[in-house]
């Protein structure tokens, strides 16, 4: 095997390292987390590395504009679900990747944030198809015809443009704080026709107000920076094991494409200020004593906010079935699946007749 710091490794623009076997393009190889030659066989390990200074300042965002790829990337649009996918230029694309339309077009490179790490992908071409066909044999539900008569379109390994923000939060609250306290109380009760008292324990809640300031410190949120995949399937697949993240670095990029984001980095930040509050309101009934917790006010202010852009690996696909295209995913990194699937309406119907049977036997058990 043979590394990059070699003098017989031909880089062109840091974007196609050429094979020094053959001369041929080389690609990134899930399977030895290095680059690898299609078409001699040649491999070349990649220098993982990690910059602990990657965190960049939120009110400094304006000053890391730039062409996201140099002149060796082509971005295509896709005129159906609005994707943009960054691919090398010799890369002739007839559909797109994410919604399978043909209505893709070659679109300008407009000015953003370079993304500053990513998850190499660890999950092969070939590994990810064994995985969607475990998945779809476990499915109950589907048609048993789906297993032997499915078409499965071209698998693209695509990396997902995602933000992750930091941010040291101060609220200032008011709660409502309710306590339980117990009260003895007589009611009368009918029993065949006769009247009788009872004295029993009511719970009852006393209430007051409090306020107050609450602190924390919050790590990492992460946000989707684009609309392309359903975020039901994006979040059947997670999570991703972000200790795994290194620098971005082209080689990676190697045979497979990016998304660029579609969120934009104030849009991102508006989600993850929601996920914050979510986070700052149970920390907030966490810290205040009290059987009952209700936030009634919430002010909070962000500071030292520091965000990321990565690229996150996954693979995408879809499969025919009588007439009906159905989209699938897999973790570029950890190989879990979801997707959608056609269901079976005789299985179904069996198994509702077959709950109301047996509700039918136990009601006729318990009657007699």
């Amino acid at each position: 095997m043979t590394s990059f710091d070699e003098q017989n490794t031909v880089v062109e623009d840091t974007q196609n390292i050429k094979c020094p076997s053959c001369g041929g393009n080389t690609e990134y190889d899930p399977e030895t987390l290095g680059l690898k030659c299609p078409f001699c066989g040649h491999e070349m390990p990649i220098e993982a590395t990690f910059d602990h200074h990657v965190e960049l300042d939120f009110n400094e965002a304006g000053n890391n504009l730039q062409h996201l790829w140099n002149e060796e990337k082509r971005v295509f649009s896709c005129g159906n679900c609005g994707a943009e996918s960054v691919l090398d230029a010799h890369v002739v694309a007839d559909f797109c990747s994410f919604c399978g339309s043909s209505h893709i077009t070659v679109t300008d490179q407009d000015a953003g944030i370079q993304p500053g790490l990513l998850i190499p992908f660890q999950v092969s071409n070939e590994q990810a198809q064994a995985k969607f066909k475990e998945w779809i044999k476990g499915h109950f539900f589907a048609p048993n015809t789906l297993k032997k008569t499915y078409r499965l379109n071209k698998i693209s390994g695509a990396y997902l443009p995602y933000w992750t923000y930091d941010s040291q939060t101060s609220s200032q609250y008011v709660v409502r704080v309710g306590n339980y306290y117990y009260v003895t109380e007589t009611r009368t009760v009918y029993e065949d026709g006769k009247a009788r008292q009872v004295t029993e324990q009511v719970r009852k809640i006393r209430w007051h107000q409090e306020s107050g300031n609450y602190r924390e410190f919050f790590d990492d949120i992460l946000i989707k920076a684009s609309h392309t995949v359903e975020p039901k399937l994006l979040q059947k697949v997670q999570p991703f094991q972000l200790t795994s993240l290194t620098d971005y670095k082209v080689e990676y990029m190697s045979g497979f494409l990016a998304e660029r984001y579609s969120v934009s980095l104030q849009q991102g930040f508006s989600k993850a200020k929601d996920i914050m509050t979510r986070g700052i309101v149970n920390g907030i009934e966490r810290s205040v004593a009290g059987d009952i917790v209700e936030v009634a006010s919430l002010s909070t202010d962000y500071k030292d906010i520091t965000y990321k852009h990565i690229l996150l690996p996954i693979w995408i696909s879809s499969f025919h079935f009588k007439e009906k295209i159905y989209q699938f995913i897999v973790n570029g990194q950890t190989g879990k699946v979801s997707g959608n699937y056609p269901l079976s309406a005789m299985k179904i119907t069996s198994l509702v007749i077959s709950i109301l049977i047996v509700i039918f036997i136990v009601y006729l058990f318990i009657d007699s």
